[in-house]
């Protein structure tokens, strides 16, 4: 199948000049492109000059990554298209292990690799590590990574397998079922977009992979630290929005009033801590939340099945409260 890779930039001409000769040199017989979110660092003209064969799509404005995606994706015809990271280090065999897996499972409609710290490629990265999983009140966390626990790859979660969600650090989709559910939502600007993507896909019969024979290194944070009342306000709301575009309905109400408990026990911490940034942000999101629920509520279309990979208990109370700290701790009779 033909392969696009599309790199979504926004004033990220250091990690290009960084990353993207890896891309090149070892994704022969995939086109490659830069989505260009209106950089105003001359990231276009450096990949026009250094790069001349990898293509450019130029948005008319900072779209986000919802949007930018969108946009950049609209008009391309390959079979997959592989959302990367500008951040991101690929490595040799990055792409045959996920092509194969998709070419020959029809139901596959996302898949990532391995994802590994580009400062200490012994250990897994935060924003996918070996595939990604939410609990019930829609916590996100992953094989490798529960929280701030950040594992050694010691191969224990080299087993490919199905999962709930793929990173967008480094995801391939299937183009067909992209466009048969709308791709990424723009509403979410930045920050578990894919997670709904993936949700959305599997609430249609698809399936979401990690495939760990592929691996890449990613920096993270690239464009915002985890430490930032954008992100903040981003997490916090979009979170909210998540389980009320996908819950099944008789869980919405129960879910959403649990999680507000949680996120006002996130924002007292904030406080507490002296992050009245953050604690600000909080509010705001929820704020923002409430401003446009109705428009969020008529986004619920399709089928509500009861999905696997959704972890059953609470991920917060186990972490912090039963000391499990690692996926392998986890019961896995309750996915």
């Amino acid at each position: 199948m033909r392969v696009a890779i599309v790199i979504l930039n926004w004033n990220g001409r250091s990690y290009l000049e960084k990353f993207l000769l890896s891309v090149v040199q070892n994704s022969k017989g995939a086109s490659i492109y830069v989505a260009d979110n209106a950089s105003t660092d001359g990231s276009v003209d450096f990949v026009e000059g250094a790069f001349p064969n990898v293509g450019i799509i130029q948005n008319g404005g900072n779209l986000g990554f919802a949007g930018g995606y969108n946009a950049a994706l609209r008009n391309l015809d390959e079979e997959i298209f592989v959302l990367l990271n500008s951040d991101v280090e690929v490595t040799e065999n990055w792409l045959l292990p996920i092509v194969e897996l998709m070419t020959a499972d029809a139901s596959i409609a996302a898949c990532q690799p391995k994802i590994l710290q580009y400062d200490g490629k012994d250990r897994f990265e935060y924003a996918g590590a070996a595939g990604g999983f939410i609990d019930k009140f829609g916590f996100p966390f992953c094989r490798g990574r529960l929280f701030e626990t950040l594992e050694k790859d010691a191969g224990q979660y080299d087993l490919q397998r199905e999962v709930f969600w793929a990173t967008g650090a480094c995801l391939f989709v299937r183009r067909s079922v992209y466009n048969e559910i709308g791709g990424l939502d723009d509403d979410f600007f930045a920050h578990m977009e894919e997670i709904d993507l993936c949700w959305r896909m599997k609430r249609a019969g698809h399936k979401v992979m990690v495939e760990p024979r592929s691996v890449v290194y990613h920096v993270g944070g690239g464009t915002l630290s985890r430490s930032n009342p954008w992100k903040t306000f981003l997490n916090f709301r979009n979170g909210l929005e998540l389980l009320a575009k996908n819950l099944p309905k008789r869980q919405l109400i129960p879910t959403l009033i649990a999680r507000m408990m949680f996120d006002g026990v996130a924002a007292l911490k904030f406080l507490l801590s002296g992050q009245s940034k953050d604690f600000w942000a909080v509010f705001k999101a929820h704020m923002a939340f409430y401003g446009r629920l109705g428009k969020t509520l008529k986004k619920r279309k399709g089928h509500y099945p009861i999905l696997s990979g959704i972890y059953q208990k609470s991920i917060v109370f186990d972490y912090f409260l039963r000391g499990r700290k690692t996926f392998s701790k986890l019961p896995s009779d309750k996915f």
